[in-house]
């Protein structure tokens, strides 16, 4: 939540005129989503801060990302949060554990019919869980949090990828390091939906669309966004998982294979961990607000990716540590809007009019920031010179 951002309450100066006969500010919306741990004279947890957002934009921002700044303060009011910086040695054992669960269950499922209730019911309570939390043991690895060094981290992170079915780690380490220094940057932030996807998809059955094939939004749009250029890591982790899905299914028949890119259908689709993708970063209750936590139990197999606003905050606090983290500074994250589920998310997601594609906050990159003044200026310069 920006400094400035405060709830719109109803008072004598209000200014009716502007909202089309309505009588409040609540009226004819959906209860107010988000929560606060603490309430305060500004946020008591149930005012919606604004009316709700234009379905046909996205939420554009002038002012920077809100991470750096909070960064700094709580380094100055808690000199000790530095203390908690660092690797895991934990995470390592946790990838090992779940990739041996994975391709042990891929195994035992070879002889099942892929559309059975037993394959499909395996895939997406056991699969779905356990290739999530690999999804995120990537984005752990991400931030070089497993071990001290660069290579073995990105060795362990294609090691992670192996029961994913598909590469991806090494890519996903270029946009997503973009994502936590250019937040919300239209054009080199991926994880903003683009236009095209607000065009097609800004209704319910659109929403659904995505919510369900969220995980082909997310491996496809960097493609067309902000393509990368290929490295060595690039290149070792195709031909890690290339040999690996080939000694699987030599090995074991395809079905094994089946069962793992399902398992991470599943896991970036209407799965209950799959809120995440939304809930982060999505704009809710008239918020300008554009990073949100959540500390619900699901945390346990996420890596704590719900402690978010922490995390980008602090992105190298490991995923054990970040609990400890929002509790060394309660006054700066108790009073910031979270999500109290998951689930919720994504059916609010789906079914909320002001809720949608639009509700994501953009601002313009730097170079366009500069264009953009130096235009605005040099138009002012002609108009005074005309005045004269």
């Amino acid at each position: 939540m920006t400094g400035t951002q405060e709830p719109i309450k109803l008072s004598p100066g209000a200014d009716f005129s502007l909202y089309g006969g309505a009588e409040s500010f609540a009226e004819g919306r959906s209860p107010r989503r988000t929560t606060i741990a603490s309430e305060s004279v500004k946020d008591d947890g149930k005012t919606h801060f604004g009316p709700p957002q234009d379905p046909s934009d996205f939420l554009w921002l002038l002012t920077e990302e809100p991470h750096r700044s909070r960064r700094m303060a709580i380094l100055k009011a808690h000199p000790e949060v530095t203390k908690l910086m660092g690797h895991e040695p934990l995470t390592k054992f946790v990838v090992f554990g779940v990739v041996a669960l994975q391709v042990s269950l891929a195994i035992m499922l070879r002889h099942t019919r892929p559309l059975s209730p037993l394959f499909i019911t395996c895939a997406y309570v056991i699969g779905g869980t356990a290739n999530h939390n690999l999804f995120l043991a990537i984005h752990e690895i991400t931030h070089n949090l497993a071990f001290k060094g660069i290579a073995v981290n990105k060795a362990l992170a294609i090691f992670a990828n192996l029961p994913i079915g598909i590469p991806y780690s090494a890519a996903f380490k270029k946009y997503h390091i973009e994502h936590h220094k250019q937040l919300g940057e239209d054009g080199v932030d991926t994880d903003l939906p683009s236009r095209l996807e607000l065009l097609c998809l800004n209704n319910v059955l659109g929403k659904v669309f995505f919510a369900t094939f969220q995980i082909l939004f997310y491996a496809l749009r960097p493609t067309f966004v902000r393509a990368q250029q290929l490295t060595t890591w690039h290149y070792l982790n195709i031909v890690a998982q290339l040999v690996f899905d080939y000694v699987l299914v030599k090995s074991f028949g395809v079905r094994p294979l089946i069962y793992l890119i399902t398992s991470s259908f599943f896991a970036g689709s209407l799965h209950p961990l799959a809120g995440h993708f939304i809930a982060e970063h999505y704009v809710w209750d008239g918020l300008e607000q554009e990073t949100y936590s959540y500390y619900g139990p699901l945390n346990v197999l996420a890596y704590n990716v719900g402690y978010h606003n922490e995390h980008h905050d602090f992105p190298s606090v490991p995923w054990t540590r970040l609990p400890a983290l929002r509790a060394l500074a309660p006054e700066f994250y108790d009073t910031i809007p979270s999500h109290p589920s998951w689930p919720m998310v994504t059916i609010n997601f789906i079914r909320d009019k002001e809720a949608g594609i639009f509700a994501r906050a953009k601002r313009l990159t730097k170079d366009k920031r500069l264009s953009e003044a130096a235009k605005a200026a040099k138009a002012e310069v002609k108009s005074n010179e005309s005045d004269e």
